[in-house]
């Protein structure tokens, strides 16, 4: 996580010393500090995620401005929420805007991130460190937004190499949210079971951000899969792991990084355990 936010402070610098070469003045910076704006989920039942992003950027970026900040500059947060809704894009946009920041960071969800991107794009504005691994941020080319971290796309080519090679296991399925969040992911693990010539053996989907899991779990539970991929945050994978183990339905659990794992453990207990969960971690080599 500090890694995250040093590459994303240096990406700070270097548009910067752009910008202000570019143009006199610029909005969201002046001579002491550069305002950064952030939309996450702060509130909701998806909040443990947007308030441990928040509050992560919040620890690094002082711990830059200990350091003298930014080309001497004070980096200072401005964070509203939009409870991982899509709906509340808009408004959370247009605050962010009417409070004139230099850049945006710390977004959090694939559904929220679908829709702030081509704002960015309209508006020029530097999108930064997006929560989401969703291809459509990295194809096509998206020249205001700036991804921090591996693709679901990865996450999903690493999880299944490793069920078709190391474990055997061939007969994969997937229960997902009924949106882009789990679009993303299914997109993902179907092009991942591809290069094995594969597909699922069985597909369900749920109404996001709920517990009416029931009829997707029956419908996957008989394909018989060996290994299940479930894709959700913690609020609704827990329901699902719950649910599927009082069927006594065990099979091998996994789940993409946006799920929070310690939120999952907190809300699942021990019907987390054994569930394999892909992170996404710096390479060894900036990890100092």
């Amino acid at each position: 996580m500090k890694t995250q936010f040093k590459i994303l402070a240096g990406c700070i610098a270097l548009a910067l010393l752009a910008w202000s070469g570019a143009q006199a003045q610029t909005v969201g910076v002046t001579a002491k500090e550069i305002v950064i704006g952030s939309c996450a989920s702060l509130e909701g039942p998806s909040s443990f995620l947007g308030r441990e992003t928040v509050r992560g950027a919040d620890v690094y970026f002082q711990y830059i401005n200990d350091q003298g900040g930014v080309t001497g500059r004070k980096l200072r947060l401005v964070s509203h929420d939009d409870s991982y809704d899509p709906t509340k894009v808009q408004a959370c946009w247009d605050r962010l805007i009417e409070e004139k920041v230099f850049t945006m960071g710390f977004f959090v969800g694939t559904p929220t991130a679908l829709k702030y991107v081509p704002l960015a794009e309209s508006n020029q504005v530097p999108l930064v460190g997006l929560f989401t691994g969703a291809q459509t941020l990295y194809t096509p080319v998206r020249h205001w937004v700036i991804n921090v971290r591996a693709s679901y796309f990865d996450e999903m080519a690493e999880q299944v190499d490793g069920l078709w090679k190391v474990l055997g296991y061939h007969k994969i399925a997937v229960i997902y949210p009924d949106d882009a969040f789990g679009g993303a992911v299914l997109l993902g693990l179907q092009t991942a079971l591809k290069d094995h010539s594969a597909e699922p053996v069985a597909a369900a989907s749920y109404v996001r951000q709920t517990d009416m899991v029931d009829e997707a779990i029956n419908k996957v539970k008989a394909a018989n899969p060996d290994a299940v991929v479930v894709v959700g945050p913690a609020n609704t994978v827990a329901p699902i792991l719950k649910k599927a183990h009082e069927k006594g339905w065990k099979p091998l659990f996994l789940s993409v990084s946006f799920v929070g794992t310690d939120e999952l453990i907190q809300s699942a207990g021990t019907d987390a355990e054994g569930t394999v969960i892909t992170q996404v971690v710096p390479p060894y080599y900036l990890t100092v």
